[in-house]
C-alpha cells in the first residue's frame, strides 16, 4: 500500500511538471506566475475564480486559445499558439493548482 501510495505522488508531481513545462514553454510563464500576479493574474487566484465551475475547463481553453480582456483589468491577453489539446492541458492543470 505504501509503495502505491509513493507511486501515485510520483506520477501527480511528474504530470504537474510536464504541465508546467508546457506552460514555460509556450510563453505563459512570461505574463503569469504560479502565486503573484505579473502581467496576467496568478494561476493560483484563477484556479480559486474557476473553481466548482462544471464548464471552467472548456472556458478557460477557450480563453487559452481565443484570448481576452476585461476578466481580470484592462490588459488583454493575446491569442496563444497552442492546440485545443494544449489549451485543455494547460486548463486542467490551472485548475489544479487551488
Amino acid at each position: 500500500m505504501k509503495k502505491m501510495l509513493i507511486l501515485l505522488a510520483v506520477g501527480f508531481v511528474s504530470v504537474s511538471f510536464a504541465d508546467q513545462k508546457l506552460a514555460q514553454q509556450k510563453g505563459c510563464m512570461a505574463c503569469h506566475d504560479m502565486k503573484v500576479k505579473k502581467v496576467g493574474p496568478a494561476f493560483a487566484d484563477v484556479a480559486k475564480k474557476y473553481a466548482g465551475k462544471p464548464d471552467a475547463v472548456d472556458y478557460l481553453a477557450g480563453k487559452i486559445k481565443k484570448g481576452g480582456s476585461g476578466v481580470w483589468g484592462s490588459i488583454p491577453m493575446p491569442p496563444q499558439n497552442v492546440s485545443d489539446a494544449e489549451a485543455k492541458q494547460l486548463a486542467k492543470w490551472i485548475l489544479d493548482l487551488k
